[in-house]
């Protein structure tokens, strides 16, 4: 716990937690919203061409959509972890918090499998989709979407961030 305070009591948390600048606590949760709407969102578009939704679209050319894909991974993996030590006591004693993380974790497996199984496949739109790829693509939708209501709860369960004094 000592540890947490100590990264709480950092000069980059405070001004965070505590500054009445847009550029503090306002713009950093606006990247992570950003950055997890590339992500969540292109997985998503991709997830759901896979899935049959779009039976006429073609899948292959969503690759090109991987790299910004991992843009937003990487802004979400910065600003979350800004985020993180800015309220590490409260955030990290919250359960909700490890089960975020295990659908990014899975999410981002599930991310990088389909790349190598799914789009490297020659025969990608040459015919239906396996039902391999079918699976990865509903994992997929499952995690992003617990991430994102997990990500949401973290405000309203377990510890309620600024009230250290009243545990």
């Amino acid at each position: 716990m000592n540890f947490l305070v100590t990264l709480e009591q950092m000069r980059l948390s405070i001004w965070v937690r505590e500054s009445g600048s847009l550029l503090a606590f306002p713009t950093i949760l606006f990247m992570h919203t950003l950055g997890m709407s590339i992500l969540a969102g292109g997985s998503a578009a991709i997830d759901l061409v896979i899935l049959g939704v779009w039976p006429k679209a073609p899948v292959k050319p969503l690759e090109r959509m991987y790299p910004l894909m991992w843009l937003g991974f990487w802004i979400n993996a910065i600003t979350g972890t800004i985020l993180l030590i800015a309220d590490a006591t409260t955030k990290l004693a919250n359960p909700d918090f490890y089960i975020k993380m295990v659908f990014i974790f899975v999410g981002t497996w599930v991310l990088y499998t389909m790349r190598r199984k799914v789009f490297e496949n020659p025969e990608l739109d040459k015919g239906p989709v396996s039902d391999s790829a079918k699976r990865l693509a509903s994992v997929s939708l499952l995690c992003w979407f617990g991430a994102i209501v997990c990500g949401r709860l973290l405000a309203y369960v377990g510890p309620v961030s600024g009230l250290a004094g009243d545990k």
